[in-house]
């Protein structure tokens, strides 16, 4: 990772200056998709937006003016992170034609292939970036740090056992995936444009959540902070991004007790101005209301790497539903009973259901990352 995150660096000191920063607060608007973590599962994501109405069979927009969020992670673990991405990208600019949008925020995940940290990056993945150049691409590279070692006057004792050496740790494909997450880079470039949390009429939208920590920090200071981050990565080291406290990481509001952080989920709404937090980030078996409704936790471990359902939220005419292997569920988001939500949302699932874990009441296993 030191040596990705060194060129990074080099790279970024002759960037330009960033440009004018995206809208994060956005209101009227009278169809939402949100869907969690797609941890490079393409065909699961897939199935849920057309599940949703907002992709044709084609793969193109279909949503009209909806607004699509994808909260973060959809990078890392499964194979097709690339093509989750480019379809992402696609989507955008077809969606905006259409009076629609779309929200790819930033998760951890995301952050992680910017700075260099690719300890979830999958061997198919890399070989995804793979051409006709990559064994001369990554010789280049090895010969570039050799020269680097040289000027610093610490070479290596034997040069060719640090070639062999990096080579068994970097697959072909990981010189491409460093220049396609550089800032000039396509996915580069394109995610450091990209938000960590939006606002959509009454509802925050963001990967992990609002921990104490940062609740004082607005919406606008929180993106500004993450992006001044990522375009400087000595901020890093005691920066908003890595932060297991911070936005990307908090998982408290997905599996903490609720009386502790009930006070705590009511002055952040009121700071934001907001009704409902939603977030990823911690995989749930369903598309999960906390807090009386005022959290909603929307990870689903969608990815065959988890085996989750096909689920997403919908939020349409003042009604919040999920989206539960293709079935439209409402959620009681206003405090109400959820026995009968998930009851149904059980009976969707091939028996046995991991929804019957929280019908019951039993304990949650705390995720963390592995």
């Amino acid at each position: 990772m030191y040596c990705r995150r060194a060129f990074l660096t080099a790279l970024l000191a002759a960037c330009t200056a960033p440009g004018a920063r995206p809208q994060d607060t956005f209101e009227n608007v009278q169809r939402i998709v949100a869907v969690g973590d797609v941890h490079g599962d393409l065909t699961q994501f897939v199935t849920v937006l057309q599940a949703a109405g907002v992709i044709d069979r084609k793969n193109k927009w279909a949503g009209g003016k909806t607004h699509l969020v994808q909260t973060g992670d959809v990078l890392d673990r499964g194979p097709d992170s690339r093509k989750a991405m480019d379809l992402l990208m696609e989507l955008e600019a077809q969606a905006a034609k259409a009076g629609g949008a779309v929200h790819a925020l930033l998760g951890n995940h995301e952050t992680m292939n910017l700075y260099g940290d690719l300890r979830y990056v999958s061997k198919e993945e890399y070989a995804s970036y793979t051409n006709g150049n990559s064994e001369q691409l990554r010789d280049a590279y090895v010969n570039f740090l050799l020269d680097d070692l040289t000027k610093k006057k610490t070479p290596p004792a034997d040069p060719e056992a640090f070639r062999k050496q990096f080579n068994s740790e970097h697959p072909l494909g990981w010189v491409e995936h460093l220049q396609a997450f550089a800032p000039q880079g396509k996915y580069g470039k394109w995610l450091r444009q990209h938000n960590a949390i939006i606002k959509i009429n009454d509802t925050l939208f963001l990967h992990g959540g609002i921990g104490p920590k940062y609740a004082g920090r607005t919406i606008q200071e929180i993106n500004e902070t993450v992006r001044a981050e990522l375009n400087d990565f000595s901020k890093l080291q005691t920066g908003i991004t890595p932060d297991e406290e911070g936005p990307l990481w908090f998982r408290g509001l997905a599996q903490g007790a609720e009386a502790p952080l009930s006070e705590h989920v009511d002055q952040v709404l009121k700071n934001y101005g907001a009704r409902h937090i939603v977030i990823g980030h911690t995989p749930q078996p369903v598309v999960l209301p906390r807090f009386g409704g005022r959290v909603i936790v929307i990870d689903v471990g969608l990815s065959k790497v988890y085996g989750g359902p096909p689920a997403a939220l919908i939020i349409e005419g003042g009604k919040y539903y999920a989206l539960h292997r293709g079935k439209r569920l409402e959620l009681p988001v206003g405090g109400g009973d959820l026995l009968p939500y998930l009851t149904a949302a059980a009976a969707l699932d091939p028996p046995p259901s991991p929804i019957q874990n929280l019908i019951e009441g039993k304990p949650q296993k705390e995720f963390v990352e592995k």
